[in-house]
């Protein structure tokens, strides 16, 4: 008669979740943090929208930046050099842009993000677990 597709969704979502999964190489931490955002002379003030070990996104910057352009951000007595990777004009006076650090660490800014990294995968690997039987990585899992 039908074929049975009860299998379907639970594929699908596991499908989705891996591949979203796979695709950013660290996992991103919603923190909003006041930064100084410098370049060619002048800084401004900004925020942190999300933290990955690699870099960030910001956002409430209002001066023109450049993709390839290379900023220093600031955070109390720590600073460190990023690249802008992207950049979204938000509204005529608000621009996000995603920014890449040039001196990789386990902190961002003074924020120690190595053990967020960890676990966003073990959470990503037991979620896979439950969703499709099989779990991505070595960790091992319990049941």
């Amino acid at each position: 008669m039908g074929r049975d597709l009860s299998n379907f969704a639970m594929h699908s979502i596991g499908t989705i979740m891996g591949q979203m999964a796979e695709r950013r190489a660290h996992h991103r931490r919603k923190t909003v943090l006041p930064v100084k955002v410098s370049v060619r002379g002048t800084t401004q003030l900004a925020y942190t929208v999300d933290l990955a070990r690699a870099g960030a996104r910001l956002g409430g910057l209002r001066t023109e930046l450049q993709v390839g352009e290379t900023v220093t951000l600031q955070r109390g007595s720590h600073k460190a050099k990023f690249r802008i990777i992207w950049i979204q004009q938000l509204n005529p006076n608000e621009m996000q842009a995603g920014v890449e650090s040039l001196e990789p660490q386990d902190s961002f800014l003074g924020v120690d993000l190595s053990e967020q990294e960890g676990e966003g995968r073990k959470t990503v690997d037991m979620l896979m677990t439950l969703l499709t039987g099989s779990a991505k990585s070595d960790h091992p899992v319990v049941k």
